[in-house]
């Protein structure tokens, strides 16, 4: 008996996303690039009922080859040892635990050695229809690629975000620097993994 759900994980998740332009040396050999710069998608992600699981997530993810929209979890912290598990052992997925406190708009990030980030995010209206999606998430397990297919039905609405990220600590390449689009993705579904 596994400490996890098997996949498919099927979630329920309000999220916090912000799009950066930072180049693409300082993140990921394999991140797509345009002039030597790469975009940074970062999310902060309550999961709650009625998901199978309840946890607080944030990560840094870079897009990179695939047959549909793919990107790379370059970076991930969780509040739950079940959801750490299960996403190192079914999809390769890099997780560490920290503390993760959200409220209703600001998320704080920190691990037993320092502080990663903070960020307060203020919605704007957004679109009435809830938009189906999916993508790719693709990890290396020992030099073997693990392709994850995930899909998403979600609610964007624009959102203004206030970051502070520690500058010595692992998002810190992000520091000094601000988002171009930030979002917010209320009750949105997702299937993660086949």
């Amino acid at each position: 008996m596994t400490p996890y759900p098997p996949q498919p994980w099927n979630l329920t998740a309000d999220a916090h996303v912000s799009i950066w332009r930072v180049p693409a040396r300082d993140v990921h050999p394999a991140a797509l690039s345009v002039a030597g710069y790469t975009s940074v998608f970062t999310a902060w992600i309550a999961y709650r009922e009625p998901g199978q699981l309840s946890y607080h997530e944030l990560l840094a993810a870079v897009p990179v080859r695939g047959k549909r929209t793919t990107c790379t979890i370059t970076r991930i912290w969780v509040d739950s040892e079940v959801s750490l598990a299960g996403g190192r052992e079914l999809w390769a997925i890099p997780k560490d635990l920290a503390d993760l406190r959200f409220t209703d708009r600001t998320h704080t990030a920190a691990t037993a050695d320092d502080w990663i980030a903070t960020a307060a995010f203020t919605p704007r209206p957004g679109s009435p229809l809830a938009l189906p999606s999916g993508f790719d998430v693709l990890q290396d397990r020992d030099g073997t690629p693990v392709r994850t297919p995930v899909g998403a039905k979600i609610r964007p609405a624009l959102a203004a975000a206030d970051w502070a990220i520690n500058a010595h600590g692992p998002l810190g390449y992000l520091a000094g620097r601000r988002p171009f689009l930030s979002l917010a993705l209320p009750g949105s579904q997702l299937r993660f993994g086949a």
